[in-house]
């Protein structure tokens, strides 16, 4: 037993260490950085809503005056985009930026699906 002891304690701190290098050595040692792949996600998401918006209105699957709420809220993203893009986005940027859109995007669901022709 006691040579296991001698054996498998220094085995399971080397394991340890190792998988502790690992992931120090996947995230970048100078902090979360954006890539532009990664804005550019988000310019597109942004501006595909007014696409969908316009798509939904054609089809008079929701009124204009629900299209106009909607496309309000739309472009309060798109101001609070090109706010934060301009020192860089930061990870909390980037996720209530992405909490606008899907927002947004539940909300032009929901319009669709009342056929009121009211807000919401």
């Amino acid at each position: 037993m006691k040579t296991f002891r001698k054996f498998a304690a220094p085995l399971a701190l080397a394991a340890a260490a190792l998988s502790i290098a690992g992931t120090a050595q996947a995230r970048p040692a100078h902090g979360w950085n954006l890539t532009p792949a990664r804005s550019a996600e988000i310019r597109q998401d942004i501006n595909s809503l007014n696409t969908a918006i316009d798509r939904a209105t054609a089809r008079r699957t929701i009124s204009q005056r629900e299209a106009t709420g909607l496309r309000r809220q739309a472009r309060d993203v798109q101001r609070l985009y090109v706010q934060y893009q301009r020192n860089g986005l930061t990870r909390a940027e980037v996720r209530t930026l992405e909490s606008r859109v899907n927002a947004v995007r539940a909300a032009l669901r929901m319009e669709r699906r009342d056929w009121d022709g009211r807000r919401g």
